[in-house]
């Protein structure tokens, strides 16, 4: 099977991840990696602006350099991993040179992301969705009926345990973390962990961060964690929190699990994560993983665990073992392989 892979290759990205777990399983790969065509890393507000104005001829580019490679490499299957920038026309390409049209996404909401992926859902064979409600979601507002829900997983080249030194248990070392992009229910929970344990000390590691309130001013690293420091992150914390992204526009839920629900356990952390109906279906509570409901029990989850070395060690330990049994991504490659297969 020759399957050509739409998305980013950057160290710790779960799309290349992924492909590489497809390649391990036997497949023939190539990848087009937006990040070589399309800027997304200034930060200059001046470089801004003038990208702004040639992010079409980048985005065309973009999709010139997808069809140059399914003519070269004749792939049986495009797979497109989330898919912002890929057109409605370099998909009827790709249709026209025989391949099967599949597409991977990975968020909560599929119209969150800009024009080109709610124009280009119908026009997939199948739909691979890490959400459990994202496939009412699409057959609900795109009509699809070929949607396949298929977890995250953790990436065994970047969340695996490491030997650290003590200067980078002096940047990372916490009683407890959190790893993810602001939002106002996560700033709402972990302010008010803070304001109930102001002696705790708490790293918050991600982007837009500089949102939030001044109490957790302190705890703010001021940017994300990615590859082998995310891991370092994971280890070097006590507590690692799994708070979970809030239901936002074109979405029928917030999210019920996410890719740290994996990476965490995997790169043998221990995990606090929020409980739901899914969650809890990976893990065996406080013995694989620990659970909370809301901010008053994720205060009085982290006071109890803060205090009990031994059951941390018992339950990250246990959480290892399950994450490396189940969860990786060569697991989730064997299977969307299979219904590869099927179309």
């Amino acid at each position: 099977m020759r399957i050509l892979n739409i998305g980013p290759l950057w160290r710790g990205s779960n799309a290349g991840g992924l492909f590489r777990a497809l390649s391990r399983e036997g497949c023939l790969i190539e990848v087009v990696d937006e990040f070589y065509f399309v800027s997304l890393q200034t930060r200059k507000k001046s470089t801004k602006i003038l990208e702004r104005i040639i992010r079409p001829l980048q985005e065309d580019e973009f999709n010139r350099a997808i069809k140059r490679q399914i003519e070269i490499f004749r792939p049986d299957i495009l797979f497109v991993y989330k898919g912002v920038f890929v057109t409605t026309e370099t998909l009827s390409f790709a249709r026209g040179h025989k391949c099967k049209l599949v597409l991977f996404y990975p968020d909560v909401s599929m119209s969150a992301h800009g024009a080109n992926i709610p124009k280009a859902i119908p026009m997939y064979d199948l739909v691979f969705t890490t959400k459990t409600f994202g496939i009412r979601d699409l057959e609900a507002k795109y009509g699809v009926k070929n949607a396949f829900f298929i977890p995250h997983g953790f990436d065994p080249d970047i969340h695996r345990k490491l030997v650290f030194s003590d200067e980078e248990y002096a940047i990372f070392g916490c009683d407890a973390s959190f790893v993810g992009n602001w939002s106002p229910k996560k700033e709402k929970w972990l302010a008010h962990l803070k304001q109930k344990m102001p002696d705790i000390k708490l790293k918050i590691w991600g982007d837009q961060w500089g949102k939030a309130d001044t109490i957790l001013k302190t705890s703010i690293q001021g940017r994300p964690v990615l590859g082998d420091l995310y891991a370092l992150a994971i280890q070097c914390s006590k507590i690692n929190l799994g708070i979970l992204s809030e239901q936002v526009a074109g979405a029928s839920s917030g999210d019920l699990i996410t890719s740290r629900t994996f990476h965490i356990p995997a790169a043998s952390g221990f995990m606090l994560h929020e409980r739901n109906e899914e969650s809890v279906l990976y893990y065996k509570e406080n013995e694989e993983a620990a659970f909370f409901d809301g901010p008053d029990e994720l205060v009085s989850k982290v006071a109890e665990f803060m205090k009990d070395d031994a059951g941390r060690e018992r339950i990250r330990l246990a959480g290892h073992k399950r994450a490396l049994a189940d969860h990786s991504l060569d697991a989730r490659a064997k299977v969307i392989i299979e219904r590869l297969k099927l179309l």
